[in-house]
């Protein structure tokens, strides 16, 4: 089987609207398969899962160019995916194994691949804003036309990190990107008790920038909405920030089975999945036949994939050294 390298799969989204689905499923596809992995034990530690989040990274993806670059969270295989680093490289990572992107010592938080921009994900909450209004300093610095771009979860909007970041970005007019992806809970805790109001695009004109909030389970919203933002960027006027309206479909990790999701809300978010938003947008033009046949092609290759891996080397102990100094 051919398989693309990660450049070749981030140019692939150029393509249009179908291999933008295609991504979308292989990320949805992917997350159903390791919850399986992790109930069989396959999977060490915990995992979280981004079902529901596809047209978010799918979308950043495709706007930004590979030496732009992004932070994002522990929920990160779906962002990995899109940004193009290869289903060998994520699930391998996920499933501790030395074919991993980071030679299955970082597991299922910690990815990274610096050559389609993916800087290393973070399981602390909000630890990327930081280092993006960094990234996007040294790009100023250097002059480069190169934009940074932090994705994080609703939850982080109420650390510190958030503030200073935001605040050092307007200050310094920073090449830099805040995504927020709201999907309303952070962790077990929904919105409404964390938070005293839901539009959390309004915290970003306190700093004085562009603030918007956004439908994120329409890919074609997410990718118009952030061209914006990464033009302003890239020329020189300075950060945006973005509330991506989003929900993620299954628990916060393996062990949270969601109890504490009013009834219903659930089943309304699902009306909009973005992958049906964008499976009724493709029936326009191409039939169900065609899409029935990527499904099948994604899901017969994340087969001969996983069959790869049960069977390839594990990460030894002592590979958690590796890649300590440069």
């Amino acid at each position: 089987m051919t398989r693309m390298s990660a450049l070749d799969r981030r140019r692939a989204l150029r393509g249009g609207l179908l291999e933008q689905y295609r991504r979308m499923v292989e990320i949805r596809l992917m997350e159903e398969k390791v919850n399986e992995l992790f109930a069989s034990g396959s999977i060490h530690g915990t995992t979280h899962l981004c079902q529901g989040q596809e047209a978010l990274a799918v979308g950043i993806a495709t706007v930004l160019e590979p030496d732009d670059v992004v932070t994002a969270t522990y929920r990160s295989h779906g962002m990995s995916l899109a940004l193009g680093l290869t289903p060998t490289g994520v699930l391998g990572e996920i499933m501790g194994r030395t074919s991993g992107v980071s030679d299955g010592v970082g597991g299922s938080m910690h990815m990274c691949d610096m050559s389609v921009g993916l800087l290393p994900t973070f399981a602390i909450v909000g630890a990327g804003l930081p280092v993006t209004a960094g990234a996007a300093l040294a790009f100023q610095t250097l002059g480069q036309p190169r934009v940074s771009v932090a994705v994080f979860g609703d939850g982080a909007t109420n650390i510190g990190a958030f503030h200073e970041s935001l605040n050092l970005a307007a200050v310094w007019n920073l090449p830099a990107i805040f995504i927020v992806d709201n999907n309303m809970y952070g962790e077990y805790s929904r919105i409404d008790t964390t938070t005293p109001f839901e539009d959390l695009h309004k915290r970003g004109e306190a700093y004085a920038m562009p603030s918007i909030a956004i439908d994120a389970m329409d890919v074609d919203v997410v990718r118009e909405q952030l061209q914006v933002a990464v033009d302003r960027a890239r020329s020189g006027g300075g950060p945006t920030f973005i509330e991506a309206k989003t929900y993620r479909f299954a628990g916060h990790s393996r062990a949270d089975t969601a109890p504490y999701r009013p009834d219903g809300e659930l089943d309304s978010w699902l009306d909009r999945d973005p992958i049906r938003v964008t499976e009724r947008k493709l029936l326009e033009t191409v039939d169900q036949a065609e899409l029935s046949a990527i499904r099948d092609q994604e899901t017969e290759a994340l087969r001969v994939l996983v069959s790869e891996l049960e069977a390839a080397p594990q990460a030894a102990p002592d590979q958690m050294f590796k890649h300590v100094w440069a």
